[in-house]
């Protein structure tokens, strides 16, 4: 059978447009690197939420090599926590509820989008290869200030990432003759054991402590501070750990100014 060559362009064009569809559509599905939402997250007590295990203190948690867990709290108008951070190339899973009304939980850009009921969990579980920067938006009605309901998901470098926190308690006033301590703690919120240097830079003075702290433990270091060695006025001190850093001032008074007597 003889076909016409306008034919045949029609039937090469043709194809050419349903392949073009496949493609665009299986992009839009696997494209942006996340997978097809699970919403089979279980029911929850609205008016528990803050002493339920996973919502009391909501946020990432590592599960274990490339996994995490993010815990998320819809209410008006805000999302609890706003600012999410997870590395790339990880596979996550989402675990969002609402403390009021029918909120939606959009990620800009991807095809993640959910309907967060209050009394429900919407569970989903995605994978991010690349770095990228995505906005979070509530796509339902939910009252006066539902335009301004947004929050902000980073996904990035491996290298970058870590869940390590650091705490300081020092004293800001201290008798001249007298001993303190400034205490430092390291928490460890990775299933791994992280491996660190705490140092204090007081003054002149530098103190260094090496410590080992398990996975999702934590470990206080205390550094003894004599007064004598520092002399009266203001005095500058940093801790670092991990690359995180924190800092103050420690005074050192005479005792015939009426100081705090506590050591």
């Amino acid at each position: 059978m003889n076909i016409h060559t306008y034919e045949k362009a029609w039937l090469v064009a043709s194809m050419v447009l349903i392949v073009g569809f496949i493609a665009t559509i299986t992009y839009g599905a696997v494209g942006p690197g996340i997978a097809m939402i699970d919403d089979d997250g279980g029911s929850i007590n609205p008016d528990e939420i803050n002493d339920h295990e996973r919502f009391a203190e909501p946020g990432v948690t590592h599960v274990g090599g490339n996994e995490y867990e993010v815990a998320v709290v819809a209410q008006a108008w805000s999302y609890s926590p706003s600012q999410i951070e997870v590395p790339a190339n990880s596979e996550v899973t989402f675990y969002i509820t609402s403390r009021d009304v029918t909120h939606s939980f959009t990620v800009v850009g991807t095809n993640m989008n959910t309907m967060v009921i209050p009394g429900q969990v919407s569970q989903m579980t995605v994978k991010f290869d690349e770095p990228g920067e995505y906005g979070i938006l509530c796509n339902e009605y939910c009252g006066e200030y539902h335009h301004t309901m947004e929050g902000k998901l980073n996904v990035v470098p491996e290298d970058e990432f870590d869940l390590t926190e650091l705490s300081v308690e020092a004293p800001d006033e201290v008798q001249a003759g007298n001993e303190t301590t400034i205490t430092a703690t390291v928490s460890d919120g990775m299933q791994s054991d992280l491996e660190t240097t705490v140092t204090l830079e007081l003054g002149e003075q530098t103190l260094e402590r090496d410590v080992t702290i398990s996975g999702e433990g934590s470990e206080t270091v205390e550094f003894a501070v004599d007064t004598a060695e520092l002399g009266t006025g203001e005095h500058d001190w940093t801790v670092t750990a991990d690359g995180h850093e924190e800092s103050g001032t420690l005074s050192v008074v005479d005792s015939t100014d009426g100081g705090d007597d506590s050591a």
